[in-house]
């Protein structure tokens, strides 16, 4: 009896992920922060989210369904499935190594139930992933230039709050970076390695931190009293960095909710006046992750629509 309820639990929770998959029209786009222009890679009639840009510029990676894909820059032909074998339940947390080789995802495990996500190492065009984080929930946003060290978000001691943590990309031992009440979460490496930003909730709403690269020096970077502030990404000169803002009330600051409207705002990596880029209906899965092009000029992202239901009177 145990085992029914189990296993049809399962397949409710199946049913209802694949009506959120199908819920909304997804829309890849890329913005050029220097005109302001944005551009449609493609258009999906169905969910997908955070998009990572390859090295070389050519394809943009991305996952839906629990899966991760790749398209060409340019969008032309259908996107194509990167083999992560046992791994079929993939979150937006996938990042690709500095050198190109390599890819991080976050998945929950297949064979567990409940609030789940281990992080895992494979070939960039698919193939075996080894286990990193003996531990779970970890959630992955950052890769250290060097490719010797993974940087992520967990939930840790039945915490209410997740704090940063890093790890070898090897395994081991996990280093706790930050310790502060409520949400720390997205951290994300510079290009040079000296320092990892995130976003906090420490301070009241969710803002934009940078501290050094072994915990010391957090620093607060945004004080917009008017914004929830998630997901820094720094541009690979260094210079920039964009970030998603939810508007305060619009939900809890620890909480980046999808079907929101949101924004998309840039700063100068050494901190000062932000400058909004973009306002579209979107927030998660929309820039989770960095998803800025080789150029340092243009960065990917994913705006999002509500398909329209058509209303069926009861039966008399």
């Amino acid at each position: 009896m145990r085992r029914f309820l189990f296993l049809t639990i399962l397949c409710l929770a199946a049913l209802t992920a694949k009506a959120q998959q199908n819920k909304v029209i997804s829309t890849l786009e890329v913005l050029d922060v220097q005109t302001g222009e944005r551009r449609v890679v493609k258009e999906f009639d169905y969910l997908i989210e955070a998009p990572n840009w390859t090295r070389d510029g050519r394809w943009l990676y991305f996952n839906s369904g629990g899966l991760i894909y790749k398209i060409d820059i340019e969008g032309k032909g259908n996107a194509r499935l990167v083999d992560t074998q046992f791994l079929s339940r993939c979150n937006n947390d996938h990042i690709l190594s500095s050198d190109g080789k390599w890819m991080a995802v976050s998945s929950s495990s297949n064979a567990s139930s409940g609030r789940t996500s281990y992080i895992y190492v494979l070939p960039v065009e698919g193939g075996t992933p080894r286990l990193v984080t003996p531990y779970s929930p970890s959630y992955l946003h950052g890769w250290s230039p060097d490719g010797k060290t993974l940087a992520y978000c967990a939930f840790r001691n039945n915490r209410k709050g997740a704090d940063i943590y890093t790890i070898s990309v090897d395994g081991g031992e996990e280093v706790q970076l930050t310790d502060a009440p409520g949400l720390d979460d997205g951290p994300e490496y510079s290009p040079d390695g000296k320092h990892i930003w995130f976003n906090s909730v420490r301070t009241g709403l969710m803002q934009v931190w940078r501290m050094n690269a072994d915990g010391s020096g957090q620093t607060q970077m945004t004080f917009d009293e008017t914004r929830n502030a998630w997901f820094p990404h720094v541009s690979p000169d260094g210079k920039l960095v964009i970030y998603i803002t939810y508007h305060k009330g619009d939900l809890e600051p620890g909480e980046h909710l999808a079907n929101k409207n949101v924004e998309l705002w840039m700063m100068p990596a050494s901190g000062g006046e932000p400058r909004l880029m973009v306002s579209l209906f979107g927030g998660q899965g929309t820039i989770n992750t960095n998803s800025w092009a080789p150029d340092s000029r243009h960065v990917a992202f994913v705006s999002y629509r509500i398909k329209a239901t058509s209303f069926q009177p009861p039966r008399p």
